[in-house]
């Protein structure tokens, strides 16, 4: 079949049955498409049964989670967050460690600087947000203290 631009290609593509396709023009260009439907998976309603009690736990342990309330560390800008000052290094800060304020806790890299963020106040890292090399936005939390 002969197409007359990448628009068909597509449509073809979701009303197809293959998953994947790949075509290489002579003059070099590439073209790679892959379908990412759903898959439904059909689980039998024995297999679920020993489970209930252990949900109904989480669900508890969730509730006690909600009641204790976090300060959080926010990037004060956007750029790339890095938990350490060089990749041979060891991270600025681990979740359990205790930190005051003024502690270095990463190093958000914005149009090649290296700004170094702050604690704000003393406490211990609950939770790192963000993973090494992580995109952060403007106002997003990047460490919870308690």
């Amino acid at each position: 079949m002969e197409y007359k631009d990448i628009k068909e290609i597509v449509k073809d593509m979701g009303e197809s049955k293959i998953d994947e396709l790949k075509i290489e023009f002579p003059d070099g260009t590439k073209i790679s498409m892959k379908k990412n439907e759903p898959k439904i998976i059909d689980i039998p309603e024995r297999e679920l049964i020993p489970h209930i009690e252990r949900k109904e736990n989480i669900e508890k342990i969730e509730d006690k989670k909600e009641d204790i309330k976090y300060k959080e560390i926010k990037a004060p800008m956007v750029g790339t967050f890095y938990s350490k000052s060089s990749p041979t290094s060891k991270p600025f800060v681990k979740v359990g460690d205790k930190i005051k304020k003024g502690d270095v806790l990463c190093i958000i890299e914005a149009m090649k600087l290296m700004n170094e963020i702050e604690s704000e106040f003393d406490g211990e890292i609950v939770e790192i947000c963000k993973k090494d090399e992580d995109m952060c936005e403007y106002g997003e939390c990047l460490f919870k203290i308690k």
